[in-house]
């Protein structure tokens, strides 16, 4: 009785797997593969002390470790990639919080590259005047500067209507860009050069940007180089 148990139980997985497989990789238009080829790759196998649900989490913790490695490899090569475009001089880099949103405007960025614990706030600020709305960033020190909050020019006050981490800010955004986000840790020596060397946010770009062509822009004071 258990036996055939187990095997109605295989059969159905094993039916539901190929309902799966045609649902997400079989063009229902013709009836054809939408995919190159299957990747089947076996990372840990490792013996499990429960069933069920049960067993499935105790294989997650398990696994945990590897799959931190991959994900560890995955950004050590994303950034290796992105010293080496700065190491080449292909100018299909871009630096600091203003170059890269300028870029970001632009639709430059390919990959937008940033420190999982980036301390900076993106503010959305009115002058108490003339009513103009300005967009700066403030790391902590910045934001205890109460001269970061009046206008360089008039002395008049900002009033702030907006205030958002701007990390929270890019994983919101990004998609409207264009790019892909990657969130990345100071945890390997690459990530700490990038991370707390060169301010941890940059991106890798699609082609070379002349960033004369930007002067104006940064003029606006759109976005903010206060001290």
């Amino acid at each position: 009785m258990l036996f055939r148990l187990r095997t109605e139980k295989h059969h159905n997985y094993v039916r539901k797997t190929a309902e799966l497989a045609i649902q997400f990789y079989i063009n229902p238009a013709t009836s054809q593969p939408n995919v190159s080829g299957l990747i089947l790759a076996v990372l840990l196998i490792s013996k499990l002390s429960l069933a069920r649900e049960n067993g499935f989490n105790e294989a997650i913790k398990l696994s945990s470790e590897i799959l931190s490695n991959v994900k560890f490899i995955q950004e050590t090569r994303l950034i290796e990639k992105y010293f080496m475009e700065i190491n080449q001089n292909t100018g299909k880099h871009v630096v600091g919080v203003d170059d890269t949103l300028q870029d970001l405007d632009a639709g430059a960025v390919e990959t937008l590259i940033v420190w999982e614990n980036l301390d900076m706030t993106r503010y959305v600020l009115k002058n108490s005047t003339t009513g103009e709305v300005v967009i700066k960033h403030f790391n902590k020190e910045q934001e205890a500067n109460e001269s970061n909050f009046r206008d360089p020019e008039s002395a008049a006050d900002y009033e702030v209507q907006e205030k958002q981490s701007l990390l929270e800010w890019f994983a919101n955004e990004y998609k409207q860009f264009g790019c892909t986000l990657v969130i990345v840790t100071d945890e390997s020596q690459e990530g700490s050069l990038f991370c707390k060397g060169l301010g941890g946010i940059g991106g890798i770009l699609r082609y070379q940007l002349d960033m004369k062509t930007f002067d104006e822009f940064s003029d606006d004071g759109d976005v903010s180089d206060d001290k």
